[in-house]
């Protein structure tokens, strides 16, 4: 914020919420749905509802976290900031059409508002990482305590605190933190810990900045700077927002998700993280902890579809143009994902901390890159369409790319695979299967606008023989649904996606979505397939998947039904992690969860559509050359 008298943005003028006392941490650890997210375009910080900012990589979202208090609450390191009362109230928000958070905190004494920011230039993103919290005082007074602590890189490496001539700085490993505050006197050092407290009166604005660099020296701001830089971030996301199109059904929850997935995009390249964090497990017995700070293709697909749904073309065109330029600087065929920067890694390693409530393990890193998993090939090849279909032209690079992978895709069809959930059980999943099915349908569509050269009648062919395979081994009539793979009587939830896509929405699909309901479904949660219910929590996009599919079947009231109960249970800022507990209710899994966002909009996008009269095209259930319509990625090992 700018001083008092030219502030655009003063919350202090605001009437105090009441709000609820924050949720208690349970041997140091938060609950996930406890987080809310702020981000610049380069990297994440999470902030729990009691002030406390459990998590920040610096200077990067795949870099190491400095702050990483979410993974081990003794060495981890945090930046705390709440009154001392322990009873004080706390009400949040994002300010509307922003990732900044907006914190009202209520004691007996008084009310204060902190505003939370990443802070982002004139022109886009900082060339450092800047968190800037204001606090200003509504009426009364309140005090305050404030620490910043930073830890050890989840065991890699001990701070060190260099003294300056322009005051403390912290050394870790390569990255180098300054803190520059303004009202927060008295400053207690330990070390390389600093800490306090205040006390904020009516009318007071104080602001405490971090800033962190890595490999490079170490910008200090006047304090003044960062005020007028958080309102500066406020109308940089505001311009942002007032270009995203929607006024459709669940708006409110659907521009949540636009503004989380946009935290999501790396913007030095385009890559679009799955998520913003590792190793929050999936469930409480712990095991299946995964990195998901990786550009997975296919939840940069997805992504692609939505943002472009929604107008907004410049990250739109960055992510295709990365995407291809990252494929074909490879050359190796269809990847699962890459880095944030385009690299190729398999590689794991686990860290020396416990992990979310001692759940371990720790990993940074990904092994699943090798897999082959051919619904990949629909992902790509249905955002290439839908993006000549909004009238762009594809450049003869690209085309030469799509041209081979079509090609590919007519030979890996009959290939057994790890399937969309990335399982170390190879079979032939019948949903992969139908990803080939989708990618030949849309490759023939962009031959036939002129797009592509090739072998059209050898791509037509294989899409028959895809779907004849389908009707042999995909369907069992006496079970009277789609199975996971051929031979077997299990059910898989991402078949659902396949209303969407087009590739069924007639009986077969309905048979289908009435087993996945008696037998996948709890409530409005929904596992991902047979047999996964002692390992894990139900998948949130799942049930926003049957949302959608049971739209595209028709049944539009019980989709409704569905959708209002889901976009209920996103925390108290709109924010979804992967898993939500059946037993508890309690948040699972990394958050903010890229797909899980993707498939509310999806599915809130589907409804709107067929409510307006797309249907289906009668009793086959098959429609081709649908518009592509948002989809979903899955969970990675």
């Amino acid at each position: 914020m700018p001083d008092q008298d030219t502030s655009t943005r003063d919350h202090a003028a605001r009437t105090p919420a009441q709000g609820s006392t924050p949720t208690r941490r349970i041997d140091g650890y938060a609950p996930i749905q406890d987080y809310a997210a702020i981000g610049d375009g380069r990297t994440v910080a999470l902030i729990a509802r009691d002030g406390r900012i459990d998590w920040l990589p610096v200077p990067a979202l795949d870099s190491p976290a400095v702050f990483a208090a979410v993974l081990d609450a003794d060495h981890g390191g945090h930046i705390s900031l709440r009154p001392t009362d322990p009873d004080a109230r706390i009400d949040r928000r994002y300010e509307p059409g922003t990732n900044v958070l907006v914190t009202t905190w209520t004691t007996d004494t008084g009310s204060v508002v902190v505003t939370d920011a990443m802070v982002t230039g004139v022109a886009g993103r900082l060339p450092w990482a800047e968190i800037g919290r204001c606090v200003q005082g509504v009426h009364g007074h309140v005090e305050l305590t404030w620490a910043v602590e930073p830890g050890t890189l989840l065991g890699q490496a001990e701070p060190r605190r260099l003294d300056t001539v322009n005051g403390p700085v912290i050394a870790i490993d390569g990255v180098t933190i300054a803190i520059v505050e303004q009202g927060f006197d008295p400053v207690h050092e330990d070390g390389a810990r600093f800490s306090g407290t205040f006390t904020a009166t009516e009318g007071s604005k104080s602001i405490l900045t971090i800033v962190g660099t890595h490999d490079e020296p170490i910008f200090i701001p006047e304090p003044q700077n960062t005020m007028r830089g958080i309102d500066r971030t406020i109308a940089n996301w505001s311009a942002w927002s007032e270009e995203f199109s929607y006024d459709g059904p669940w708006a409110e929850a659907v521009q949540r998700s636009a503004l989380a997935l946009k935290l999501l995009i790396f913007s030095p390249t385009g890559a679009i993280a799955a998520a913003a964090t590792t190793s929050l497990p999936e469930d409480m017995g712990g095991g299946k902890n995964w990195d998901y700070r990786f550009a997975w293709v296919r939840d940069l697909a997805y992504t692609v579809r939505a943002l472009n749904r929604f107008g907004l073309r410049e990250e739109t065109h960055a992510a295709v143009s990365w995407l291809m330029r990252t494929i074909a600087n490879h050359d190796d065929g269809m990847p699962i994902f890459y880095s944030l920067t385009g690299a190729e890694s398999n590689e794991v390693e686990n860290r020396d901390a416990p992990g979310w409530r001692g759940i371990g393990p720790v990993t940074e890193g990904n092994r699943a890159g090798d897999q082959l998993q051919l619904g990949v090939w629909g992902d790509i090849f249905d955002i290439m369409r839908q993006y000549v279909d909004e009238g762009n032209v594809l450049d003869r690079q690209t085309a030469k790319v799509l041209e081979g992978l079509a090609d590919d895709a007519c030979t890996e069809w009959e290939k057994a695979d790890s399937g969309m959930w990335e399982l170390e059980d190879v079979q032939h999943y019948v949903t992969s299967k139908i990803g080939c099915w989708q990618a030949l349908d849309a490759a023939i569509t962009l031959h036939d606008a002129g797009q592509l050269q090739g072998s059209r009648d050898v791509w037509a062919k294989n899409r028959e023989l895809i779907v004849q395979w389908v009707d042999e081994h995909g369907w069992n009539e006496e079970l009277g649904h789609y199975v996971m793979y051929a031979g077997s009587d299990q059910l898989d939830a991402s078949i659902l996606l396949h209303g969407p896509s087009g590739f069924d929405r007639g009986e077969r699909m309905a048979r289908t979505i009435d087993a996945i309901q008696e037998q996948l479904q709890r409530g409005p949660l929904v596992y991902r397939y047979s047999g996964i219910e002692d390992e894990e929590s139900p998948f949130v996009a799942c049930s926003f998947w049957l949302a959608a599919a049971l739209s595209c079947v028709g049944r539009e009231d019980d989709a409704r039904a569905l959708m209002d109960d889901m976009v209920g249970r996103g925390n108290d800022v709109g924010l979804f992690s992967e898993m939500i507990s059946e037993r508890t209710g309690d948040f699972m899994g990394n958050i903010p969860q890229g797909l899980s966002h993707l498939a509310l909009i999806s599915a809130a996008i589907t409804i709107e559509e067929l409510s307006d009269g797309d249907a289906s095209n009668g009793d086959s259930g098959r429609v081709h050359h649908l518009p592509p319509i948002v989809s979903e990625s899955p969970v990675r090992s």
